[in-house]
């Protein structure tokens, strides 16, 4: 596993002792199953940001209408976001409406194409229930709905 994720580690267990899920989720893993540099990782939870906030004593709201909290630790920091569905998009490139959920497959169906709704677990494993990586090894780049 990549340097970056390996040190981010530490971040999903504190997530999953609380109780709740997260994974490293787009492009990230997506550059990562292809062999390309890791330049930052993004990290989805079933933690609300109040639920994130309360496990992480230093943190600010730089989405928090959508769901992410910055986690600042002596480590780095770390943009965790909450599972989440969409809808609306009137300015064409924010949601009008966002709805936390508490699952994996609801939130990376939201995303835009199936090679960045992969996500990874803290051991490595990758979760893919809309065939991201077939689509890649097929330089596919849509989500076939």
């Amino acid at each position: 596993m990549d340097r970056l994720f390996l040190k981010s580690v530490p971040i999903l267990e504190l997530i999953e002792e609380a109780g709740y899920e997260a994974y490293f989720v787009g492009g990230s893993v997506r550059d990562y199953i292809l062999g390309r540099p890791i330049n930052d990782v993004d990290i989805a939870t079933s933690a609300t940001p109040q639920e994130i906030k309360r496990i992480f004593p230093n943190t600010a709201d730089i989405g928090i209408d959508h769901g992410t909290v910055l986690v600042i630790t002596d480590t780095g920091t770390y943009e965790i976001t909450t599972f989440r569905t969409e809808s609306g998009y009137s300015d064409f490139r924010r949601p009008d409406a966002v709805k936390f959920v508490r699952s994996l497959t609801e939130d990376l169906q939201r995303r835009d194409f199936t090679m960045n709704a992969i996500a990874m677990d803290r051991t490595g494993k990758i979760i893919d229930p809309f065939n991201g990586r077939r689509d890649l090894a097929q330089k596919k780049d849509y989500l076939g709905r």
